[in-house]
């Protein structure tokens, strides 16, 4: 959320078809770049834009055993992976707009929201996985910044800004499927400036993410950590300045049946935002924002159950549920997810067995 302790003052879609190969799904992601719509400086600038996503919870393609933290598999050779995860947030975006005595109230700019992120991996080869993510807003609600504007407030529904990018496993799964030491993931993705800018979807232009994923299982129980960076643009919306972040993520699992029947995860990610904040005060020429104000760095925790009701990892049901941790922007007060994903190939090659270290699972 947004605390802010003075008024404001105002300064001034389309998916490229999925297509069996590398080359066409590097030709589609390319050219949506420069589909996307041209900025307005009248939009993306200034110290209350809308030009800025309000869900940081941006799901990886391919097999994974969270939500937040990347996985370390990626799909078989040749082989077409999907996913769909889906979130909702309460009161991601929160406004303090003080009033004349002094006590203000509160305006919420996107009170509750449903998104969606259609997720799409092709394995180029064992190791190698070229991933493209499309986030759809299916519901919100909220004022958006017609309490500070007067303008119009959110839509119902909304296009977000859709990624692409590859993976790159260092070491393909042991062909049984056990993973008795630590593995590690390469990712870069990038975030294209598709979305609607005006509904908090979408940003003011392209973010690129690099990052490094492990992960380690040692009996019931299996790690896994991510860490890497957002790059962007600096945006600010009264005081509050996202620009680029450190992103660090990690989670914990533990088999309650084997093969992956039942599982329990819990995960806790954080972006520190690495540009100063502002405080927004009232001079003789009106308001204006100053630097002065608190680190951003919003943050996340999330507990949830997974199973794979085939005994492999090539299809996987998740639900979870957490919250925010503070009161920053783009932290939610609380959030549940769902997702489903079917990542064929992604571990033990073709058998999809397991075997833990430590003893079968009963």
């Amino acid at each position: 959320m947004i605390r802010t302790r003075a008024a404001y003052h105002i300064g001034g879609n389309v998916l490229p078809p999925m297509r069996s190969g590398m080359t066409a799904l590097c030709v589609a992601c390319v050219a949506s770049l420069f589909c996307a719509r041209r900025v307005d400086a009248t939009e993306c600038f200034g110290i209350v834009t809308p030009c800025i996503n309000d869900d940081t919870l941006w799901p990886h393609a391919g097999a994974a055993r969270f939500l937040a933290v990347g996985g370390i598999d990626t799909v078989g050779s040749r082989q077409l992976g999907f996913a769909l995860v889906s979130s909702y947030l309460s009161r991601p975006i929160v406004v303090h707009l003080p009033s004349p005595g002094g006590v203000g109230a509160d305006a919420y700019v996107v009170n509750d929201q449903v998104n969606g992120s259609f997720l799409w991996s092709y394995g180029v080869t064992d190791r190698l996985e070229l991933d493209v993510a499309l986030p759809i807003t299916f519901g919100q609600g909220g004022a958006g910044l017609s309490p500070v504007t007067g303008g119009a407030g959110l839509h119902d529904t909304a296009v977000r800004d859709m990624r692409f990018g590859f993976a790159y496993a260092f070491k393909a799964s042991e062909p049984d499927g056990s993973q008795n030491s630590p593995r590690f993931a390469a990712r870069l993705e990038v975030s294209a400036p598709t979305g609607d800018r005006d509904q908090f979807a979408g940003e003011r232009s392209a973010v690129f993410a690099p990052s490094l994923a492990a992960a380690l299982q040692s009996g019931r129980f299996f790690f896994g950590a991510e860490a890497g960076a957002r790059v962007r643009p600096t945006t600010e919306l009264l005081g509050s300045r996202v620009g680029s972040q450190i992103s660090a993520a990690a989670g914990v699992g533990v088999d309650l049946l084997s093969r992956g029947l039942l599982s329990v995860t819990l995960e806790y990610w954080e972006l520190l935002t690495l540009v100063g904040q502002n405080d927004v005060v009232r001079s003789s020429e009106g308001y204006r924002s100053v630097p002065g104000g608190k680190a951003l760095a919003p943050a996340e925790w999330l507990v949830s159950v997974r199973t794979e009701p085939l005994g492999r990892r090539d299809l996987s049901l998740q639900l979870g549920g957490g919250g925010g941790v503070g009161s920053d922007i783009t932290n939610p007060r609380f959030r549940f997810t769902f997702a489903v994903r079917w990542a064929p190939g992604s571990t033990g090659r073709g058998s999809g067995a397991y075997r833990l270290t430590g003893g079968d699972l009963p």
